[in-house]
């Protein structure tokens, strides 16, 4: 992401930057990000016509884009969507998402979404995680090169741009929420000052997270979720 950054004033157009060795990842909120040789750290660069909150919607494309990449290789009901933006295999982390942009309140100049899939290498699991990591590897028995994976998954968001470009965020949405985690359970929303618990409802148009409460709907722009 560092390296799409750097480049960002000289892209013209979707652009895929590959770190064969990355040695300083990161993941939201500043958080590390363990990346051993062979898993795919990648990130997309790209001038997407768009406000900053259109932009954060990426996630889900990007979530989404990912499910479908990972089904070529494994069954995808062993694959579930976490919101706001990690991909689950067997019920673990098996990839996460992060985007990073920069523009004015009314116009993105550049955005970037960062993706990194544990393909070959488990990592240890957080102090702070409510549940384990988990390897492309260590569940089909075989590592997927890089360059492979990320053939694959620069062609599944092209559709998801495509989809979005023709039919709106609401088919993204809907796509999403057939395969997000939890829907109809109740979960937990960790919120820098409290934590709210509740039935997942659904996500709206926003991309924001619903719940029932005792107290009624509330919405959740940003937080960690607990099961």
């Amino acid at each position: 992401m560092a390296e799409a950054a750097r480049r960002a004033a000289f892209v013209r157009s979707p652009t895929w930057i590959l770190a064969l060795r990355q040695t300083n990842g990161r993941g939201r909120r500043g958080r590390p990000w363990a990346d051993p040789v062979g898993n795919l750290a990648a990130t997309l660069i790209f001038k997407p016509a768009a406000t900053p909150a259109d932009g954060a919607k990426r996630s889900f494309l990007a979530a989404l884009a990912l499910y479908e990449a990972l089904a070529f290789y494994v069954d995808r009901t062993r694959l579930g969507l976490k919101w706001p933006n990690d991909v689950l295999l067997d019920g673990r982390k098996i990839a996460g998402i992060l985007l990073e942009s920069s523009g004015t309140a009314e116009r993105l100049e550049w955005l970037s979404l960062g993706i990194g899939v544990n393909l070959a290498h488990t990592p240890p699991r957080a102090p702070d995680a409510d549940f384990g990591p988990v390897s492309l590897a260590e569940a089909i028995g075989q590592i997927i090169p890089q360059q492979e994976f990320l053939t694959v998954l620069a062609d599944t968001y092209a559709t998801q741009e495509d989809k979005l470009r023709y039919f709106g965020f609401e088919r993204i949405r809907e796509d999403w929420l057939r395969h997000a985690i939890k829907l109809g359970e109740v979960i937990t929303a960790r919120l820098p000052k409290e934590n709210i618990s509740g039935i997942f409802e659904t996500i709206d148009i926003e991309g924001n997270l619903v719940l029932l409460t005792g107290r009624g709907h509330v919405t959740v722009t940003a937080a960690d979720v607990y099961f």
